[in-house]
């Protein structure tokens, strides 16, 4: 598993995780507004914030930005080039914000004007954050307590205290910690809590990890006392011997099937490195589900409090498993000149499956106007090609 940890010690904004992600390699900024099909640059230059380097990400409008709401915002999503994951996860962001600038305002989401967040760098910011972080292929974000500022901020509604109203309902509606000061200036932005609210399976300190690459993304303004710079590490998780696997299952038979794809979605958020439901019949005969997760005891507690918290269910069962997973790399390879990466895993050395991203081949198809099947098939070829 490919683990990430995110040291939101100064706070955390869309455009600090931006420079994190540059700074990384995961993600070409310049791209983003063609990629949105919007007027404005985006560019990244490299700082310092107090004695550590970073990467600032700079949004130029080339207008003046309208007042959008949610629907304006995901029409924009809908037409940018994106892949399904990544258009999927910036429209849930942005629900998150509408939502909860609804209820700080007392009002509907479909009726929330943005104002900032509607303006283009913040659909930049979540536009970029979840590309950025799809490409990373990371299968467990963890964020550190999130210091929040104190003190108070200009917005467009005004004068408001920090923590903002909409960034404290955006905590209070996810798994994340976080805690006031420790300076008195507004250090999170609704922006980049909403990011990490969608992304991240908990918080907590970096989790045992082999360190692959640390990307330092910076704020807007220096900090007296401490840089002002959010870190994402991206390792190779290592949490716990390969044998210390549990299976999480409940049957359930009173659930809304539509509500299955969020409880799976937010299973693995929380840890679990598979999660299925299976159609059963329960005593009387009642159509029912099982609902199962396999995590590492260690991700036990957070893995049942999903289930408990997203099912319908009032009890689990734990049962021990063996797990034995094959090494497995990514590659790089391309279609007609569309990028695809490329699963590829061994035993002993040698290489027994490869898989092609399904949401590459699904945008590289539309981009080359392909049927899907034609550059999966294509892309297949490529890649035991290259074997």
């Amino acid at each position: 598993m490919t683990v990430g940890w995110l040291d939101c010690s100064s706070g955390v904004s869309g455009d600090m995780l931006l420079g994190a992600l540059s700074d990384l390699g995961a993600l070409d900024v310049d791209s983003l507004t063609a990629t949105l099909g919007v007027a404005g640059r985006v560019g990244a230059e490299r700082t310092t914030r107090g004695a550590l380097a970073a990467t600032a990400v700079i949004v130029q409008p080339d207008d003046a930005q309208p007042h959008r709401t949610l629907s304006d915002v995901l029409a924009v999503i809908d037409a940018a080039l994106l892949p399904a994951a990544v258009a999927d996860r910036a429209r849930a962001v942005f629900r998150r914000l509408a939502a909860a600038e609804a209820r700080v305002h007392g009002t509907d989401p479909d009726d929330i004007e943005f104002h900032e967040v509607g303006a283009l760098d913040a659909i930049v910011d979540v536009v970029g954050a979840c590309l950025g972080l799809h490409s990373l292929g990371i299968d467990r974000l963890v964020v550190s307590p999130i210091a929040l500022g104190s003190g108070q901020a200009q917005t467009m509604h005004g004068v408001i205290p920090v923590p903002g109203p909409a960034v404290l309902e955006l905590l209070r509606s996810s798994t994340l910690t976080s805690y006031g000061g420790p300076v008195a200036h507004e250090l999170a932005t609704p922006t980049g809590v909403a990011v990490l609210a969608e992304w991240a399976g908990g918080s907590g300190p970096m989790p045992p990890m082999q360190v692959r690459a640390v990307g330092v993304g910076a704020g807007g303004r220096d900090l007296p006392d401490q840089p002002n710079v959010v870190r994402l590490v991206v390792g190779d998780d290592v949490d716990g011997p390969s044998d210390n696997w549990q299976l999480i299952e409940a049957n359930v038979d009173d659930q809304d099937p539509r509500l299955w794809p969020i409880v799976i979605e937010r299973l693995l958020k929380a840890g679990a490195v598979d999660a299925w439901v299976t159609p059963i019949l329960m005593k009387k005969g009642r159509p029912a589900h099982t609902v199962t997760a396999m995590c590492a005891a260690t991700r036990a507690a957070e893995v049942q409090q999903v289930m408990f918290a997203e099912t319908s269910t009032i009890g689990v069962r734990i049962l021990d498993v063996g797990k034995h997973a094959l090494d497995r790399e990514w590659i790089d390879i391309d279609v007609d000149g569309e990028p695809i990466r490329v699963k590829v895993a061994r035993w002993q050395g040698e290489v027994v499956n490869v898989s092609p991203e399904f949401d590459d081949v699904v945008r590289a198809a539309t981009a080359l106007g392909r049927p899907v099947k034609a550059v999966l098939a294509a892309a297949s070829a490529v890649a035991h090609g290259r074997r």
